[in-house]
């Protein structure tokens, strides 16, 4: 029996104006969910309101859907499916960085260790450094 193929990644849009952008640091509570309501008002997506979620180059890409697999929860929560943390390396207690981009429907959740590794990597190529990581 074949194993079931994963979803196309679908990754966020190429940025060129930030005025659409919000940013906002969370800390996922371990019921699986993170409390968002500050950037669930400026997408207008309320409380039942459908969502697919999607990983993307260690990110949660969270977009509306038309199924109801995951919903927006009543008090403006957005799940975080257990095997998506995992693939994304969202641990328990540690902050996450939710960016909501208004223009396009869209919200990308990135775990704190990705976000201060890329800066780590730019902040060495400002001073002159090579960092790959």
């Amino acid at each position: 029996m074949p194993m079931p193929a994963l979803p196309a990644c679908v990754c966020p849009p190429a940025i060129t104006d930030a005025s659409g952008l919000l940013l906002w640091m969370a800390l996922p509570a371990r019921c699986d969910r993170v409390t968002a309501q500050h950037l669930l008002d400026e997408t207008g997506w309320a409380p039942g309101h459908c969502l697919d979620i999607q990983m993307c180059q260690g990110m949660l890409v969270i977009t509306s859907a038309q199924d109801d697999r995951y919903r927006v929860g009543s008090r403006g929560e957005l799940p975080l499916p257990a095997s998506a943390r995992q693939m994304c390396r969202i641990e328990p207690g540690q902050p996450v960085l939710l960016a909501a981009f208004i223009t396009h429907d869209l919200l990308v959740v990135h775990p704190v260790s990705t976000v201060a590794r890329r800066l780590s990597n730019l902040y060495c190529q400002l001073a002159g450094g090579d960092n790959d990581r």
